[in-house]
């Protein structure tokens, strides 16, 4: 049950531009999008629609050249505090252990250590890291360490968890392990939840609602209610799965994204 039916971020007619050598480059345009609190929201679309570059703007990390955006009804013109942040690429400080990694979060925020390392320790657990607290990021596979990076930006209790693509360099399996993770914790915390990803099954298996964007300049094409229930096993999936998702590819077939003839 969602905690209220009012937007928690709200989109307003946002767009980006950059300025390149080569002139103006529009990454998104005209973009309205309302995300309730606990609400787990995916965007799906093609390379370079514009996807990340909406990520970075609710996370106040890039500015945008038009419209507004808000976070419970203030404005987003700088960098947000009350935010966990999942990108590709698992970074991690390879002289910290894999409880310090998470800990990092705590030490920037110059935080309590004594209250959140139980926090940390129960996040471990949760993604099935306990008993390798004591590991260095070299003796971790890649999936492990992407749940280090997930335990990193929850750590703190923020209100929202924003992902880019963090299944995207993981092998098949993993990112199916993960993203069952994901589910869990999210259902446990119900963060407020953007997720950004070019896989139609993973944005459907996550998802409260599903954005579907077109090719540059990214725009809106259509937002699909998910109505399934949960929690969602990859083992045990309706025929109203598969149904949604090829509504989002005869979408893709028709902005001439996918080719299926």
């Amino acid at each position: 049950m969602l905690a209220t039916t009012e937007p928690f971020i709200r989109l307003t007619n946002v767009g980006k531009q950059y300025q390149t050598k080569d002139g103006v480059v529009e990454a998104c345009s005209d973009i309205n999008l309302d995300i309730r609190q606990s609400e787990f929201v995916a965007i799906v679309g093609p390379s370079g629609c514009g996807k990340t570059t909406i990520m970075k703007m609710v996370a106040g990390l890039q500015p945008y050249t038009e419209g507004t955006i808000t976070i419970g009804g203030k404005r987003v013109d700088k960098p947000q505090t009350d935010v966990g942040i999942v990108f590709q690429e698992a970074i991690m400080l390879d002289w910290r252990d894999v409880l310090a990694n998470v800990m990092l979060q705590i030490d920037v925020r110059k935080m309590d250590r004594a209250k959140y390392e139980p926090v940390a320790r129960d996040l471990l657990k949760a993604t099935g890291l306990s008993g390798f607290e004591r590991k260095k990021p070299y003796e971790l596979s890649g999936g492990m360490r992407q749940r280090v990076s997930i335990c990193r930006a929850l750590v703190h209790g923020p209100s929202m968890l924003l992902m880019d693509e963090p299944f995207g360099a993981l092998d098949a399996l993993t990112r199916e392990q993960i993203s069952m993770d994901i589910q869990h914790l999210w259902m446990e915390t119900r963060k407020t939840a953007l997720h950004i990803t070019h896989s139609i099954p993973e944005a459907v298996l996550l998802a409260d609602r599903v954005v579907v964007m077109g090719p540059r300049p990214g725009r809106i094409v259509e937002i699909i209610d998910i109505d399934l229930p949960r929690p969602r096993r990859l083992d045990k999936l309706p025929e109203r799965f598969h149904e949604y998702s090829n509504r989002i590819r005869s979408i893709f077939k028709s902005k001439g994204v996918l080719a299926m003839d």
